[in-house]
């Protein structure tokens, strides 16, 4: 007897019963808690980039803010000289590079120190590595 399309065709769930192998009982339940430790050289590393990419965010913010305010549409007399620098050159490029390299060395001096990475390997293989 075939399938006519008028008839409806339920599949029977097909029961076994379902042996698990000796090492599943084992297995733990809970799944596992995650790694939220973090190498204290990392963390410093993490903080010592976000605050050298904020200061690079204020200081471009401040360049091209100054730059496209004090540059454009003026007319050329109306430009006064500082330092021998147009005065939208020196308010919007040197003064946030100067302001940059200064907060650099002294953010160098006080605040970035060497972490310990452990243990010098004394021998070395060919390829520089330990073994």
């Amino acid at each position: 007897m075939g399938f006519t399309g008028r008839q409806s065709y339920h599949a029977q769930p097909a029961v076994h019963s379902i042996r698990y192998p000796d090492w599943y009982s084992d297995m733990p339940t809970e799944p596992p808690k995650p790694y939220r430790s973090i190498d204290p050289l990392v963390h410093s590393s993490f903080r010592e980039a976000l605050l050298v990419s904020g200061i690079w965010l204020g200081a471009m913010i401040w360049s091209l803010s100054v730059c496209y305010l004090m540059g454009y549409d003026r007319p050329a007399a109306d430009l006064k000289l500082v330092l021998g620098f147009p005065d939208w050159v020196f308010w919007g490029i040197v003064v946030p590079w100067l302001t940059c390299t200064v907060v650099s060395c002294v953010f160098g001096a006080l605040f970035v120190r060497d972490g310990d990475l452990g243990i010098d390997l004394e021998e070395t293989d060919e390829l520089g590595l330990g073994g």
